[in-house]
């Protein structure tokens, strides 16, 4: 219908008809015959659905949701590590050597060599984030009960096939994890709600390592061998199923929030384009090779720890598990600390090199002498989570190269374990360490000649972003 110019605004009031509100879930919408409600735009609650915990408007829904997302790979992190608690059971029971036993490890690693790039685009064009979610969680459940059937039927190429399952969701199921976070929280409380995250995550693997030996001993009281072996592992896969229960959870509750406030369903804004390979800087190819060298000294060494610590100091089966998960304990608590030590004082790199010198040490302790394996695993863990404090804000885009160093490494260090044994292991982590450190002097080298920008604390980078905006603003 046409409208005169000189009586738009009154006539759109006049003819405009409005239908019945309804009330679907407590939510309540009215529809007009005019301009639909854009994006963004609120709805008005009512009964139930406008009570604090059904409300997404209400600080008390996104703390509920806070929870789901904890909890969400929960499962993920505490049976990854089921191997390391178990590895002298999985050694003996499954007849491996313990090259075959690092397989369990580097069969996680390899499909996110080439998953972390495209995880993101999974969840963007493909799945969606909900649906995304619940399968990269599926994927992990599915992948650890295969894992559980090989101990079970004494089969340990099955027992790898799961691993390798289980390796496919499990990175994907961290993006998904990222996304949902910055979906959900902004500005300064986002960088809480990361260390709250990562937090869990080291939870969950702490709890592995204190609880596998306790339950394959109980289990052990009415099945023997294998079969212990694959009903604990069985066990520990409830906390799969618990993830992937919250992982259905969130989503409807996402879903509810996206109605509500009228949102897009969240993304990753992750694009695949490997041509900007080629237009990377010097420094990122640095980085990637603190990567590669850092991850190779911890995971892998985590993974072979609990026998290394048991011939060598001559602990037994629960407190050799209680050292190695030092690391994650301490990083568990020290995460949120060392990253506010790090937002306040800034030069990333000189903390790296720190981080780095600190691990170095703690290998060379744990090789050449006999002081208690709690001291330097603890400093250990303390390092660990200076270095991730400090490195990953230095790169603006995810780096995969640290499941790379994994996969190498624990594949590499099994075979060590087997020919030269535990001494030179140990060695082979430190020479990883000292190209680490390398790097890390190269980085500062390359930054200095550029500015130091990444040496500076951020009052001086600040000031000198300023003073940049201000030649644009006079020469235009």
């Amino acid at each position: 219908m046409e409208k005169s110019t000189g009586s738009h605004d009154s006539s759109l009031e006049e003819e405009r008809e409005v239908t019945p509100s309804t009330d679907v879930n407590g939510v309540t919408e009215h529809h007009e015959d005019g301009p639909t409600e854009q994006e963004g735009e609120e709805v008005v609650l009512t009964g139930c659905g406008a009570s604090a915990c059904c409300n997404p408007q209400r600080g008390l829904y996104r703390f509920i949701g806070l929870l789901f997302m904890c909890f969400l790979s929960f499962g993920s992190y505490f049976c990854y590590d089921t191997p390391g608690a178990l590895q002298d059971h999985i050694k003996e029971d499954m007849e491996v050597n313990t090259t075959q036993f690092a397989s369990l490890y580097s069969l996680y690693s390899w499909p996110n060599v080439v998953l972390c790039f495209i995880g993101g685009f999974l969840i963007d064009r493909i799945f969606g984030i909900r649906w995304g979610t619940i399968i990269f969680s599926s994927l992990v459940t599915l992948g650890q009960f295969i894992y559980s059937l090989g101990g079970i039927v004494d089969q340990f190429w099955l027992m790898q096939f799961g691993r390798f399952v289980f390796g496919i969701g499990g990175e994907s199921l961290a993006v998904a994890q990222n996304i949902y976070t910055v979906s959900w929280f902004k500005g300064k409380e986002l960088n809480t709600v990361f260390g709250l995250l990562l937090s869990m995550a080291r939870v969950g693997s702490t709890v592995n390592f204190l609880t596998m030996i306790p339950i394959y001993n109980w289990v052990n009281n009415f099945a023997d061998g294998y079969r212990t072996l694959g009903i604990s592992l069985m066990l520990a896969g409830i906390t799969c199923v618990f993830s992937l229960a919250c992982a259905i959870i969130l989503g409807l509750l996402d879903k509810r929030r996206s109605e509500v406030l009228r949102l897009d369903s969240a993304k990753s804004g992750e694009k695949v384009r490997l041509s900007d390979v080629l237009s990377f800087p010097l420094s990122f190819w640095l980085l990637s090779i603190i990567c590669v060298s850092y991850y190779v000294a911890i995971f892998p060494f985590i993974g072979l720890a609990k026998v290394f610590f048991m011939r060598k100091f001559d602990l037994d089966d629960t407190t050799s598990n209680a050292v190695s998960s030092i690391v994650y304990i301490i990083s568990a608590f020290a995460s949120p600390l060392m990253g506010f030590v790090v937002d306040r004082t800034g030069r990333n790199i000189l903390w790296v090199f720190i981080a780095v010198i600190f691990s170095l040490g703690c290998h060379a302790m744990l090789t050449f002498t006999f002081i208690n394996p709690f001291i330097p695993m603890s400093i250990l863990g303390l390092a660990y989570s200076l270095l991730a404090s400090a490195l990953w804000p230095m790169v603006s885009l995810i780096i995969p190269e640290h499941q790379l160093g994994t996969a190498y490494g624990i594949m590499l260090a099994g075979l060590i374990v087997d020919k030269k044994g535990y001494l030179v292991l140990e060695i082979f982590y430190m020479v990883w360490l000292c190209a680490a450190l390398a790097s890390t002097a190269l980085i500062a080298v390359v930054d200095s000649n550029g500015g130091g920008y990444l040496l500076k604390s951020p009052a001086q980078r600040e000031k000198e972003i300023k003073a940049s905006e201000g030649e644009e603003n006079s020469s235009l």
